[in-house]
C-alpha cells in the first residue's frame, strides 16, 4: 500500500497542468531535469566533452593573449560574471572599436541550442562561431598564425591538450577554436520555467503561470519556441518597420532573416535587438508585438510576459576564473595598434 501511494504522489507531481500541456504544444521545450540527459543535448557529435577538453577550453576562453593586443579575451564581450554578453549597445573591441554594423554581443548562455550562430546565422554551432571573433580586425584582431603560436609557446597548454586529446595532437587554429567551443557548450542555465515544465507546478507562480499565457496568447512562440525560446532564423519588422531600423546597416542574411535571440536570462542581457537601441524590457516587448505580430501591446500585456520572462532567469554553472599558463620568451608580443 505505501509503495502504491508512493507511485501515485510522484505521478501526480509529474503530471502536466493544461498550461504546461499548452505551452509544450505550443513549441516550447523544457532543459532537463536529468544530467544525463543535457548532457546528451549539448555533447558534440564527434569531439566528445570530457573534464578536460571543458578546462581547457575554459582557460582559453578567459585568455586576453589569444588577441592580438592581449587585452580581449571570449569573455570581454561575453561576460560569464553576468548575462553572457558586454552590456553595451554595439560590441567593443580592437583599439576601443564599435562594431561597423553596430551589433550587439549575443548572450554565451545557452547559445549552444541555438539553431545558428551570429546574427545572420552564418555559422552551424559554437566551433565554427568561435573562429569568427579572434580573427574580425574590430573584434581580437588576430590571426591563425599568431593564436596558434600563442598557445604553442606555453609548455603547460601543450600538455593539457595533450592530455585532453593524445600525445599526437595537432595544436593549431583549428582544435584551439573548438575546444573554445566544447566549453561554451556548458554554459546551460536552468529556470524556475524549466522545472515548470518538467512537473513541478509550483515552480511558477500564479503571475508568472498567468505571463506564460499571455506569452502564447499573444503570438510570441511563433519566433520564441524550442529549448532556446529563440535561437531560428526569422524575418524580421514583418508587420511594421522597425523603430531604429537606420541604427547600424545589418538586413540579416541573403533572405533578410535574423536569428531570433534567445529570451532565457532576457532580464540580464539588455540592450535588447541587434543593433541594442533598447534598454527596457517591456518597451522590447510592445516593439516586437508592433513589428512582429501587428499588435499594440497594452502596458498591463507587456508587464504580464515581463513578469513570465523573469521565471527564464537560470541557475548559473559555477564558472571559476582559471589560472592561466605562465607566457614564456616564445610567446608573441601583445600590440594595441
Amino acid at each position: 500500500m505505501k509503495y502504491l501511494l508512493l507511485t501515485l504522489a510522484v505521478g501526480a507531481s509529474v503530471m502536466a497542468s493544461p498550461l504546461a500541456k499548452q505551452a509544450k504544444g505550443v513549441g516550447l521545450v523544457a532543459i532537463p531535469a536529468d544530467k544525463a540527459a543535457v548532457r546528451k543535448l549539448i555533447d558534440h557529435p564527434t569531439n566528445k566533452l570530457t573534464p578536460e577538453k571543458i578546462e581547457l577550453g575554459k582557460k582559453l576562453y578567459f585568455d586576453p593573449r589569444l588577441s592580438k593586443s592581449g587585452l580581449i579575451s571570449c569573455n570581454f564581450c561575453h561576460n560569464l560574471g553576468e548575462g553572457g554578453d558586454d552590456g553595451v549597445a554595439a560590441a567593443i573591441g580592437h583599439g576601443w572599436t564599435a562594431n561597423p554594423h553596430h551589433l550587439n554581443s549575443p548572450t554565451v548562455y545557452n547559445a549552444v541550442f541555438a539553431q545558428k550562430q551570429f546574427w545572420d546565422g552564418r555559422s552551424p554551432d559554437l566551433e565554427d562561431q568561435a573562429k569568427g571573433p579572434t580573427l574580425a580586425p574590430p573584434e581580437m584582431a588576430a590571426t591563425k598564425e599568431y593564436i596558434s603560436k600563442v598557445v604553442n609557446s606555453m609548455p603547460e597548454y601543450v600538455a593539457e591538450f595533450k592530455k585532453a586529446y593524445g600525445k599526437d595532437v595537432k595544436i593549431d587554429f583549428i582544435s584551439i577554436t573548438d575546444t573554445i567551443g566544447l566549453f561554451e557548450r556548458t554554459l546551460v542555465t536552468p529556470s524556475r520555467f524549466d522545472d515548470y515544465l518538467n512537473g513541478d507546478e509550483k515552480a511558477l507562480s500564479k503571475a508568472e503561470k498567468a505571463g506564460l499565457k499571455t506569452f502564447m496568447d499573444l503570438g510570441c512562440t511563433s519566433c520564441h519556441t524550442g529549448i532556446a525560446i529563440g535561437g531560428g532564423m526569422q524575418g524580421f519588422a514583418i508587420t511594421a518597420n522597425y523603430k531604429y531600423e537606420n541604427v547600424g546597416d545589418f538586413k540579416g542574411d541573403a533572405n533578410g532573416l535574423v536569428k531570433t535571440p534567445t529570451l532565457r536570462n532576457v532580464t540580464q542581457t539588455a540592450p535588447y535587438f541587434h543593433n541594442g537601441t533598447v534598454w527596457d524590457l517591456q518597451a522590447a516587448i510592445k516593439e516586437m508585438g508592433r513589428i512582429q505580430l501587428g499588435l499594440n501591446v497594452s502596458d498591463k500585456d507587456a508587464a504580464s510576459v515581463e513578469t513570465f520572462l523573469k521565471a527564464l532567469e537560470g541557475r548559473k554553472p559555477k564558472v571559476d576564473y582559471p589560472m592561466l599558463p605562465a607566457s614564456t620568451e616564445n610567446t608573441p608580443k601583445p600590440n594595441v595598434n
